[in-house]
């Protein structure tokens, strides 16, 4: 894992949704980071000027400071561009950050911005399709509702704690998805590696896939249950695909689709994430 100095120049972006959802959050990042290292601050105002800053890096050290969206269109971004082997991204989580966190980052802004110094890089792997689309964590078939993160405590300097979402009430809220409605069993055919897991004559719960270790992705398929609990098949493999009729899935936190067939392989050590040393 490559260690970074203290004195190596950071660009830090800064999602606009992260400037609305907390701010005091924000505000704690930028403080420590801009104590800590040589760093240019970026507020882009939408996607295209996160995308013009993240091209214009030159060669700073960029910075996330946002959602899992935000985490999510940034790898999007350096892998179309043929960027990721090269380049270590750091991030420090606020808005809805489950994904991040299970990835490694600490939820706290002061400690997420210590690792984004005092850190090493951790090469990952990512499944990505034939449009170029990425998945950081979990890829889901059907796509399953989001859960709504609970309300934790934001310290801040003066030693009180406001709460996310009582900030997230007051102030104004992204764009969201909307909910996807619930379909009925899938009738999917799953393939690894070439190998048929389960065909079309078997109506599917869900199927869901993960990068695992080693350049392979751990897959789950659920069959429907009819009474007693049915067994999940388990598998991994370097690609995956799956065939249907206008299947809908989730990517981490956003929804695609409706799609007939789509193959996921998965890059071993694509991309860097920065991650507390320890």
């Amino acid at each position: 894992m490559a260690t970074f100095a203290t004195s190596e120049q950071l660009l830090v972006i800064i999602d606009p949704a992260a400037r609305q959802t907390d701010g005091e959050s924000v505000r704690i990042a930028k403080d420590v980071l801009s104590a800590g290292a040589a760093a240019k601050v970026c507020l882009p105002e939408g996607p295209e000027e996160f995308a013009r800053a993240l091209g214009r890096r030159g060669s700073r050290r960029p910075v996330v400071v946002g959602d899992d969206r935000a985490l999510v269109r940034a790898v999007t971004l350096l892998h179309r561009q043929r960027e990721l082997t090269g380049c270590a991204l750091s991030v420090v989580p606020v808005g809805e950050t489950a994904l991040a966190e299970s990835l490694g980052v600490p939820g706290g802004a002061v400690a997420a911005a210590r690792a984004v110094l005092d850190g090493a890089e951790r090469r990952l792997d990512l499944l990505v399709d034939e449009s170029d689309g990425v998945v950081l964590g979990t890829l889901g078939i059907p796509p399953a509702p989001m859960r709504a993160a609970a309300a934790t405590p934001v310290p801040v300097a003066s030693g009180r704690a406001w709460y996310r979402s009582l900030v997230r009430t007051l102030a104004p809220r992204p764009p969201r998805l909307s909910a996807v409605p619930s379909p009925g069993p899938a009738r999917l055919r799953v393939e690894i590696d070439g190998r048929t897991l389960v065909d079309l004559d078997h109506p599917l719960e869900a199927v869901t896939v993960t990068p695992g270790a080693g350049g392979h992705a751990e897959v789950e398929v659920r069959p429907l249950s009819l009474g007693a609990e049915a067994t999940p098949l388990r598998a991994s493999g370097r690609a995956v695909t799956v065939t249907g009729t206008d299947f809908r899935y989730r990517a981490d936190a956003t929804v695609s689709g409706p799609v007939r067939r789509r193959t996921w392989r998965v890059l071993e050590g694509a991309w860097g994430l920065v991650l507390p040393s320890a």
